[in-house]
């Protein structure tokens, strides 16, 4: 469904994070009718603490580990006063201010949840909300985020302690005391770096395990003095040699992962996300951290592990990822498969030219002013600024864009939403102005 600029569409955005929030924004300055249904009783999705809808993973001692250098919004920058790596209630704050000063608030309907989200046979979208009410919309805007359905692998055996995935943990006391226990952190991603590193304190675990299928680069938060982001090279460099300027760099200040006693990575820097912590190889040094290969199978009170050795553990924490998940949409072409969801510019897909998927990445260095990014080109769409180019010509830009963005990384359900930031934004804004040439806005 095209729009040309006569009408004003009105559209709903699903969710009141920082992508439906900034969506909002853009949609509200282009004077664009629309209706944000957040099923939560306030805004902030992932990075409101205890979400009382269950879909936040903040943890109590979380800082966000993008600098708060690349974590700004456009028009709204962040306190002087903030450190370089905030809390999450520091950056919960910045979104209630960015709120409040744009008057958005009262445009958020509470509480709401959108259950189901159909096709009309015109093309436009029926939402039914969790109130059983149902509205009719010129385009839907797909904000509800996913870091919210939890992944959770199966072993063979079973385990007889305590589990939890990294979503639901909070601190090391409640609801689960682990002091003095013997615990498994799963994983190699941002928090089990972060949950590890905080549990394996002396006064807390009596030992920390880290199980790690395969070796990975850790990442530190400052190079030479300065945080790493922002150091980030510029998106005209191209990407090959980009990574190898870079590359060496991290070998030079950090060394091989081997050097701390971890397990080899099999990869160069920088062909799989990284993990960052500014603790993480220390502890692991200190050997307040004990390193063990992949899982074999569950044994009652013990896990035993590839290489055949076995440690009897009280407690397990999965840091093992999420599910990409849509639960109101039921159409085949709009659900992912293991994650994969090619988008023509991480957006659209062909054929449904009135569904923005949002924030529906995994940018490098920060998903949090991503969709602000992105609502350029849904405001533009709607209000005829911008067309899209035919079904064949999205699907070869899409598979382009996948290359360039995904092909240096090795295949793993964490790697096949992966965005270069600044060389996203430096390409969306050159589409942006081929799509006004398609739409006849410009010569």
């Amino acid at each position: 469904m095209a729009f040309d600029g006569s009408n004003k569409p009105k559209t709903c955005i699903i969710g009141a994070g920082c992508s439906g929030f900034t969506m909002a924004k853009r949609l509200k300055d282009k004077g664009l009718p629309y209706d944000c249904f957040e099923m939560s009783d306030n805004i902030g999705g992932n990075w409101y603490y205890k979400n009382p809808n269950g879909t936040s993973s903040c943890y109590q001692s979380l800082h966000i580990d993008t600098s708060k250098w690349r974590l700004a919004f456009e028009d709204y920058p962040v306190p002087d006063d903030w450190p370089d790596f905030p809390h999450h209630a520091q950056l919960l704050q910045y979104f209630h201010d960015y709120v409040d000063h744009f008057g958005l608030r009262e445009t958020i309907t509470f509480n709401t949840a959108v259950t189901d989200v159909s096709r009309l046979p015109d093309g436009r979208w029926k939402v039914t909300l969790s109130t059983g009410e149902s509205r009719e919309y010129d385009a839907v805007a797909v904000a509800n985020g996913h870091h919210w359905d939890a992944r959770m692998p199966t072993y063979p055996g079973h385990f007889d302690g305590y589990q939890v995935h990294s979503h639901h943990y909070r601190d090391p006391f409640e609801p689960y005391d682990f002091r003095g226990k013997n615990v498994m952190i799963v994983g190699a991603g941002n928090s089990a770096m972060d949950i590890s590193s905080e549990l394996s304190q002396r006064p807390i675990a009596n030992k920390l395990f880290i199980s790690m299928r395969r070796g990975v680069w850790v990442l530190p938060k400052y190079m030479d003095g300065t945080p790493a982001d922002k150091a980030a090279l510029p998106p005209w460099l191209p990407s090959k040699l980009g990574r190898k300027l870079a590359r060496a760099k991290i070998k030079k200040t950090i060394g091989m992962m081997e050097d701390y006693g971890l397990p080899k990575p099999d990869h160069e820097p920088l062909d799989g996300h990284p993990s960052v912590s500014g603790e993480f190889l220390t502890r692991v040094g200190c050997g307040d951290i004990l390193p063990k290969g992949g899982i074999e199978r569950l044994d009652g009170d013990s896990v035993v592990f590839t290489d055949g050795s076995r440690e009897k553990v009280d407690a397990i924490v999965w840091a093992t990822g999420y599910n990409v998940t849509f639960p109101f949409l039921k159409q085949k072409e709009l659900m992912p498969q293991e994650n994969t969801f090619p988008l023509y510019k991480r957006m659209v897909k062909p054929g449904f030219e009135n569904m923005f998927f949002l924030g529906l990445a995994q940018p490098l260095p920060t998903l949090v002013n991503f969709a602000e990014q992105q609502s350029k080109l849904v405001a533009a769409a709607l209000t005829g600024e911008y067309a899209f180019p035919d079904a064949a010509e999205m699907d070869r830009v899409t598979m382009a864009d996948e290359k360039e963005h995904l092909g240096h990384f090795y295949d793993s359900p964490r790697h096949r939403m992966q965005v270069d930031f600044g060389v996203y934004v430096a390409d969306l804004l050159k589409e942006l102005k081929r799509g006004a040439k398609r739409a006849g806005v410009v010569a």
